[in-house]
């Protein structure tokens, strides 16, 4: 009989330690502009696209991984506003948070090209920016005072992925082999950070 208890005591501890909920660490990635907001544009490309190609394609990467759960701030060509993303966002409290965009100087076509990191004013803004750039070769990092980067707790860049109006920086971000690259890259500093 006291086997019996014994291996009942047994069984419920391993099937409750296995059900036993993990505290998940989130990562927000949030693809800039959405619904009737395209961002930047340069003929039939957008930066609501773009950015959301990216985003879906680092969550692709990023699923096999059990480190970190990646959330999107949206997931389809819809606009939550900013303040409905920072509350979202600050509702999970993330380990960080990186917002996607497309840059575009006021030249049709432009000699200005690669990344550039904007962040919050906290070390570890700046820390994450720094192995962001190591694998971008980010052309500038800088602070900005912009919504997302003000009103997000966690440590949060924003990411201009290149600009929408260079040849090069336009083939290489709109194509699928580009998006995959640039998706891979913050996988990698993901599994760094």
């Amino acid at each position: 009989m006291k086997g019996i208890r014994l291996l009942a005591l047994s069984i419920f501890c391993i099937a409750f330690l296995s059900f036993t909920p993990i505290n998940k660490k989130y990562i927000i990635i949030d693809a800039g502009h959405g619904g009737n907001d395209l961002g930047s544009v340069y003929g039939h490309f957008s930066e609501k696209d773009i950015s959301l190609n990216i985003a879906k394609e680092i969550q692709k990467i990023n699923e096999g991984q059990n480190k970190y759960e990646i959330v999107l701030t949206r997931n389809d060509d819809s606009y939550p506003s900013l303040s409905e993303r920072t509350t979202q966002i600050n509702s999970l409290n993330p380990e960080m948070v990186i917002s996607l965009h497309v840059n575009r100087s006021p030249q049709e076509e432009t000699v200005q090209q690669g990344t550039e990191i904007y962040v919050q004013d906290t070390e570890n803004s700046k820390k994450l920016a720094e192995k962001i750039s190591k694998k971008f070769d980010a052309r500038k990092i800088e602070g900005r005072n912009l919504h997302m980067l003000r009103e997000t707790k966690a440590p949060t860049v924003l990411v201009e992925l290149g600009f929408i109006n260079n040849s090069k920086d336009r083939e290489y971000i709109t194509s699928e082999k580009g998006q995959k690259e640039i998706a891979q890259k913050f996988v990698d500093v993901f599994d760094e950070y």
